[in-house]
């Protein structure tokens, strides 16, 4: 049996964090075993491979949350960045994540992950890090979002892109001088130009 003070700094750990790495428990100097036993008696969940949270502790972020806990230097984008700004209708089966050219697919098993290789500014700029179930989670803003989906409109439509304008321009999220910037630096402000002074 372990003391219950490993238990509790344990459970203690994954009420602060919201995810819990198994790695987590190096510093506060508890054996790992102490999840097995945990979620043995229902008392931690396990939502993906050495990733652990409070059982009734998940939320409409919790995917974005275990991504980032394991990836932490991916940013949502994409059709995932378009629901978190709540700009599609749409409910994306995979997890949407930039990493820099070059980089790895993660292995994840859970949620399913489609990565994109963004570089140089392109990746860079307008990351914005907001916090959900304790985790630091890095997307794309929404003017940077919308430039994207036409960067990358065959691999994600270009209804979808076309859907995104409409909705940044009606719900006033941004300015047409933000989404022009972020245009230029995706280099998409030819492909975006007709689209946007139609709107304009």
């Amino acid at each position: 049996m372990f003391p219950a003070t490993q238990t509790q700094r344990v459970l203690d750990l994954a009420s602060r964090q919201g995810l819990l790495r198994a790695s987590d428990l190096d510093a506060i100097r508890v054996p790992r075993v102490v999840l097995t036993r945990l979620v043995a008696t229902g008392r931690l969940d396990r939502v993906g491979r050495g990733l652990y949270r409070l059982p009734d502790q998940g939320s409409e972020h919790e995917s974005l949350a275990a991504v980032a806990t394991k990836v932490p230097q991916a940013v949502f984008c994409l059709l995932t960045a378009l629901q978190f700004h709540e700009l599609t209708t749409q409910l994306p089966r995979q997890v949407w994540i930039a990493m820099p050219r070059g980089s790895h697919a993660p292995r994840i098993d859970y949620p399913p992950v489609k990565m994109v290789q963004f570089t140089g500014d392109a990746y860079t700029a307008g990351i914005e890090t907001v916090q959900r179930d304790g985790v630091l989670l890095r997307v794309y803003g929404v003017a940077k979002t919308v430039a994207d989906c036409f960067k990358h409109r065959n691999k994600i439509g270009l209804d979808v892109a076309l859907e995104a304008l409409k909705e940044v321009r009606a719900s006033h999220k941004v300015t047409m001088d933000e989404i022009w910037r972020y245009a230029r630096i995706c280099r998409v402000a030819n492909v975006m130009r007709p689209y946007l002074e139609a709107i304009a």
